[in-house]
């Protein structure tokens, strides 16, 4: 008996086991977990495939970072973090966990094995940028800037640049920033409300943020809106020409400036930013699809199969958490990663290369699939944890990956409570890393040029360098330093140098110097380099005595670009006359088939009048044929007559449909009617008797678009008396 109480006392501790071993992590017995589990750094890096050019290794790992969301490197090679432990709960007052670490590599080995708290206690703060021997502070609802004074890598200043962004949700506060060549700093905001104001301006009005993004320059104490709105990640490419994320939409360009498109009251929903992806929404994932995000997915299309609709979400293998794209625009990678935009989706676990293209004919790049990336992407991973939230070139020439590390990333108001019941959304927060992506074969490079320590004279040659953030460095400190020995070497930099992009850091250099002449500009107005003639009209703006040489390259260029900006800097000369002949010949020239030059015109004080549009009818080259894009212009042109609610300048307008050459097509006056009608239909114009009357007249037009249109659009009631 007591050798048979024996083994049934093993059986049972057998069975004990098994019961246990079947268990889940969350408890369920017999069941998969239902999310993995977080593997160490070493772990990870077995866990990635990457393009077999190149390899990826550790730059920095918990504990000496966690939840880093951005990364950037001083003028002297010092690595500054910013971690976020707070996300996805906002924190309450007083219990802020943000904060900045210096990242130190003491031995030398190329991997971070110290770092210190630069500063803590901070309310969500996103992204960082070197200025001024210290740091500028994303950190809704301010601006910072914080700066060591002692050498101990700890802040002991701290200043509110700007403050009064939206703060309520931490996926859509003010984040990347970016200094640019020409010396604004330039900031996502995502679209959100605020009014923000300079603490140390008290007399300058604050700004309104609805719709836009942010730029700033602290040497001129300037801020203002920018186009937007971008999300989680803002890159600037050597020319300064600006591409954002947006979730879904991976890569955007911001082509015209919001301080074209709103200089005229009247032009609403303007054309200025565009998704430049050829191969939207496709992306190749490694990782399983989360048993949330799968169950929500199911959810959603079984409703939308009961509701009727055609709409289909998907769980996987579709961008839905784009993040930090960053243009590659140093000297380390092969040739043909130059001007390459790297970006992270942190659903997906993965980063995708996008190859830019922008040729004479284009206003706009094309974002491509690598040849060698058709079905997969730069870099992926089976490991879910995986949260590519950013990227930063170092001085070394190579990409840093910021992972997040968390085993959810989302926010969990975007999923339903009955499946957060099994959700951890904190598990990570003590984990965090860093990746530097370098050639196969390289190694790390732990010494760098201390520019901070340079005289002017040395800075000067590194405006020249391969690496676009020796270029920025020195351009800035040059900046700060405002020695004015080095104007005449930057003014000959402008006309003798052969390197395109040594010359327009060095026009801007003279900018930030406050030496800037009308010569210089000149120069670059000629220049050989696309870029440098876009930008050399930019500068040219102010400065009255190049506008006809403006107003002759934006009818002459050969790049649609350059083209594009000059017909944007000339609607800002007052030269009145000058401006209306420019534009009637780019209008007739270009109008029709590019639609970009529509909001060139409509944005300038004189391509919007009713003068300007009855010069072009008397010249008649435009309105010879119909085209959509000049039927877009009109469409346009009459929105922005509705909106002025001048009842003569409407009055005029109609009668304008049924005269020559309008008459001739009745496309002309579908165009105009529906611009009239997004207008009026909103209810928010009051029209008066007389111009009810002749729009009422057109629901009985022969031609039915015109008729429907006047109907479906134009809902308009007489004035109260």
């Amino acid at each position: 008996m007591k050798r048979t109480f024996s083994l049934l006392s093993v059986v049972a501790a057998l069975c004990l086991l098994a019961f246990f071993s079947c268990k889940s992590k969350d408890g369920k017995q017999g069941q998969k977990p239902l999310y993995a589990e977080p593997l160490t750094a070493e772990e990870a890096l077995k866990k990635f495939e990457l393009d077999p050019n190149f390899e990826i290794q550790v730059f920095a790992a918990e504990p000496y970072i966690t939840d880093p969301v951005d990364l950037a490197f001083d003028e002297d090679g010092v690595a500054y973090a910013v971690g976020m432990p707070d996300y996805p709960f906002p924190p309450k007052p007083g219990e802020e966990k943000g904060n900045i670490r210096a990242l130190l590599d003491l031995n030398k080995d190329g991997r971070v094995d110290s770092s210190v708290v630069f500063a803590d206690k901070l309310s969500e703060a996103t992204s960082i940028l070197p200025w001024k021997g210290g740091l500028i502070v994303t950190a809704a609802p301010d601006i910072l800037f914080l700066k060591d004074t002692n050498n101990d890598y700890r802040a002991d200043i701290k200043e509110v640049l700007y403050t009064g962004f939206y703060k309520a949700n931490s996926e859509a506060q003010i984040t990347s920033l970016r200094y640019s060549v020409d010396n604004w700093i330039y900031a996502n905001n995502r679209g959100q409300a605020g009014e923000v104001s300079a603490p140390d301006e008290p007399n300058v009005s604050p700004i309104n943020m609805q719709g836009a993004d942010f730029r700033f320059r602290l040497d001129q104490k300037k801020f203002e809106q920018e186009t937007g709105p971008g999300q989680f990640g803002q890159t600037i490419n050597d020319w300064g020409h600006r591409f954002f994320t947006e979730n879904s939409i991976h890569i955007q360009e911001s082509v015209i400036p919001w301080r074209y498109t709103h200089r005229i009251e009247y032009l609403k929903n303007p054309r200025a930013i565009i998704n430049i992806s050829d191969h939207d929404p496709i992306m190749y994932q490694k990782t399983e699809t989360p048993y949330w995000r799968q169950a929500r997915t199911d959810a959603r299309n079984a409703n939308f199969k009961k509701q009727g609709s055609k709409q289909i979400e998907y769980a996987r293998d579709h961008f839905t958490g784009s993040s930090g794209g960053t243009v590659y625009d140093a000297d380390a990678f092969p040739k043909e990663f130059y001007g390459n935009v790297f970006t992270g989706d942190v659903a997906g676990s993965l980063v995708h290369r996008d190859v830019m293209n922008l040729d004479l004919q284009s206003a706009v790049y094309t974002a491509k699939r690598a040849a060698s990336e058709k079905d997969k992407e730069f870099l992926a991973t089976t490991d879910s944890w995986f949260r590519p939230v950013g990227f930063t070139v170092g001085p070394d020439g190579y990409l840093y990956v910021i992972d997040y590390y968390r085993q959810h990333i989302e926010t969990p108001m975007s999923i339903p409570d009955s499946l957060k019941k099994d959700m951890d959304f904190m598990r990570g927060s003590d984990m965090g890393r860093i990746y530097r992506i370098v050639p196969k074969g390289k190694k790390a490079i732990t010494d760098y040029a201390k520019l901070s320590a340079m005289t002017p004279a040395q800075l000067l040659p590194y405006l020249g360098n391969g690496n676009q953030w020796y270029r920025l460095q020195a351009q800035r400190l040059l900046i700060a330093k405002q020695d004015k020995t080095v104007v005449d070497t930057l003014k000959q930099l402008v006309k003798t140098t052969g390197n395109p992009l040594e010359r327009l850091h060095a026009i801007y250099t003279l900018d930030g110097l406050n030496a800037l002449d009308a010569a210089a500009v000149k120069t670059a107005l000629a220049d050989a380099a696309p870029g440098v003639r876009e930008h050399g009209l930019i500068l040219a703006e102010r400065y009255p005595e190049l506008a006809q040489q403006i107003g002759q390259i934006a009818l002459n260029d050969p790049s649609t670009r350059v083209s594009l900006q000059a017909a944007l800097s000339i609607g800002n000369s007052k030269n009145k006359q000058l401006v209306k002949d420019v534009l009637l010949q780019v209008a007739e020239k270009y109008a029709g088939s590019n639609p970009w030059y529509k909001t060139a015109i409509l944005s300038s004080t004189e391509g919007s009048t009713t003068g300007f549009f009855k010069s072009l009818i008397d010249r008649k080259t435009f309105f010879n044929d119909f085209a959509t894009n000049k039927g877009a212009l009109v469409e346009d042109y009459a929105s922005i007559i509705a909106a002025r609610n001048n009842a003569s300048e409407v009055s005029t307008l109609l009668k304008q449909m049924d005269a020559a050459p309008l008459a001739g097509n009745p496309g002309w006056k579908y165009a105009v009617i529906k611009g009239l009608g997004k207008v009026y239909s909103t209810g928010k114009i009051k029209i008066s008797p007389a111009t009810l009357a002749e729009i009422e007249k057109l629901k009985a037009s022969p031609a039915k678009d015109i008729a429907d249109t006047a109907a479906k659009y134009v809902k308009i009631k007489q004035e109260k008396k």
